[in-house]
């Protein structure tokens, strides 16, 4: 029987009142395309010109999209179904496979190899292993996870992409930031990467929209206000926290920044810088009868019909000295 992936009428309200019906069909029309395979490169192993080199070899056609960041690239090739995984240098770790807008918060981040650094929700590892790239494998990177099963998926990854400064922890979240903090720990740089509805998804995976209700999005931002709350105390004075989620709706976005700046005075939202050539909007500061600060106007909304990549949340928050 053929399964019945047509968004529930609530979604498509919704939809349209956060775009406006005009853009609403272009978003619409969007979730019926093909993404393209995009690829990162994992400079702990191999450098971006070799890899270029051995998959120009296999005769794939390469697009690096972003001059800032060549280590992004786009294979323009139709490959067979399972050919990007299957690759010999994708089990060697010469590179992982993701989409361009799930890169983007590790770009926002900027860590550094001096850092340590904190992934609250590392499974499966895409964002972690990029941290431990642009670390260059030194510092210390905290990888927590609290679903042993993900954590298997985690240490596969890490081992495969040849991280070697990760510790992984298995802990909900918000009870490991609060041990750290009893400890008198703090981090330089976080990310929150938060468990949410996934509404920016569904153009690689309807079956969202089949999971897709209102009452989820209203429990997930409870959470979700939780996990940075806790997040923000383990954060250093001077540190940078990134909350990421692969979500539209503002109450699991725009409502959780505005959340955090009601109850820490000693944060302030920063401006994100990503590459020129990618389109982005600025965070909605208002929803459904509810106002949000302004300073969540610098957060960044990414859609799918925008830049043809799956739709993401991204918002920078610094704690002040």
């Amino acid at each position: 029987m053929k399964t019945n992936y047509e968004p529930k009428p609530l979604f498509i309200e919704r939809m349209k009142l956060l775009l406006g019906e005009e853009e609403f069909k272009k978003y619409f029309d969007s979730l019926n395309s093909e993404s393209f395979n995009s690829i990162r490169v994992n400079t702990l192993k191999i450098s971006v010109e070799k890899l270029k080199e051995r998959l120009i070899e296999k005769k794939w056609k390469i697009k690096q999209p972003f001059r800032d960041f060549p280590e992004i690239m786009i294979v323009e090739s139709n490959l067979e179904p399972g050919e990007l995984g299957r690759s010999l240098e994708h089990l060697l770790g010469y590179y992982y496979i993701q989409d361009i807008s799930s890169m983007l918060p590790i770009i926002s981040l900027k860590p550094n190899e001096k850092d340590i650094v904190m992934d609250l929700c590392a499974s499966p590892g895409s964002k972690t292993t990029q941290i431990a790239s642009e670390m260059k494998n030194s510092g210390v990177l905290i990888a927590n996870e609290i679903n042993l099963g993900r954590i298997k998926i985690l240490a596969s990854n890490l081992e495969r992409s040849g991280v070697m400064n990760a510790i992984i922890t298995k802990s909900p979240s918000d009870v490991f930031c609060k041990k750290m903090k009893s400890l008198e720990f703090g981090a330089d740089k976080i990310l929150l990467d938060a468990p949410c509805s996934g509404e920016g998804t569904i153009i690689s995976n309807k079956k969202t929209l089949l999971m897709w209700n209102k009452k989820n999005i209203k429990n997930l931002s409870k959470k979700q206000k939780r996990l940075i709350h806790s997040a923000i105390e383990v954060l250093k004075d001077g540190g940078e926290l990134v909350y990421s989620t692969c979500t539209h709706a503002p109450e699991e976005n725009e409502e959780v920044i505005d959340y955090a700046l009601e109850n820490f005075k000693n944060i302030k939202v920063e401006k994100i810088s990503l590459p020129n050539e990618f389109k982005f909007r600025q965070g909605v500061t208002e929803w459904n009868g509810k106002e949000y600060s302004s300073e969540v106007k610098k957060c960044v909304r990414i859609y799918p019909q925008d830049n043809n990549t799956e739709g993401f949340f991204i918002a920078k928050i610094k704690k002040e000295k």
